[in-house]
C-alpha cells in the first residue's frame, strides 16, 4: 500500500493542493464543498480552509482554472461534495466543469456528484466505495456500482436521491 496524506482542517489549504507533491498520489479524495456556476463555469470550484489557525481570513477557494492547471498522474479523484459533475454544457465542448478541470489536470477518473447530496449518505457511500476499490480490486465505474447497490439494498439510504447522485467520468471500464 502506498503512502497516504489527509490534509484536514486548517491543513486543508490551498498550499497543500498547489504544491508539487499532489502529483504523486494514485488516489485524490476531496471532501468538501463544491461551488457551481452554470453562468459563468470558471468561477465554479471547491472550498477548503477559508482561515488559518489563528482566524485570520485567506483565500481557499480552488478556482476551475487552478484545477486545470495542476499537473495530475491520479488514476483517480473523488470529489465527494455537492454537484461536481454539473456544470455548463457548451456545443461542441461538452461540459464545462470540476470533472472536466480534473481529467483536464492529468486524471484518470473522477467521481462526482449530480446535485447537492446528503453528508452522512455520501459518508456511507464513499466507504463502500473503497472497500470494493482497494480491498476487492474493482475498477472505480464497478466500485461505484457495487456500492451503490449495497445502499439501495437495505438501511436508512434506499432511495436513489441518497446514492444515484454520483457518477464516474474518464477511463474506467
Amino acid at each position: 500500500a502506498g503512502a497516504v496524506v489527509a490534509s484536514l482542517g486548517f491543513a486543508a489549504n490551498l498550499g497543500a493542493v498547489r504544491g508539487p507533491a499532489l502529483a504523486d498520489f494514485r488516489i485524490l479524495h476531496f471532501a468538501t464543498h463544491g461551488l457551481l456556476n452554470t453562468r459563468t463555469p470558471e468561477l465554479s470550484g471547491l472550498v477548503l480552509s477559508l482561515v488559518d489557525e489563528r482566524g485570520r481570513a485567506r483565500d481557499g477557494f480552488l478556482r476551475l482554472h487552478e484545477v486545470e492547471d495542476l499537473r495530475l498522474a491520479a488514476d483517480l479523484v473523488v470529489l465527494s461534495a455537492c454537484d461536481t459533475a454539473r456544470g455548463r454544457r457548451l456545443e461542441g465542448e461538452g461540459t464545462i466543469g470540476l470533472t472536466r478541470a480534473f481529467l483536464t489536470a492529468g486524471a484518470r477518473n473522477v467521481v462526482a456528484s449530480l446535485w447537492r447530496v446528503d453528508d452522512s449518505a455520501t459518508a456511507e457511500l464513499m466507504h463502500a466505495f473503497y472497500t470494493n476499490l482497494l480491498r476487492h480490486r474493482r475498477s472505480p465505474a464497478a466500485a461505484l456500482r457495487a456500492a451503490q447497490r449495497q445502499l439501495a439494498a437495505s438501511g436508512p439510504w434506499t432511495h436513489p436521491y441518497y446514492w444515484a447522485g454520483f457518477v464516474v467520468q474518464g477511463h474506467s471500464p
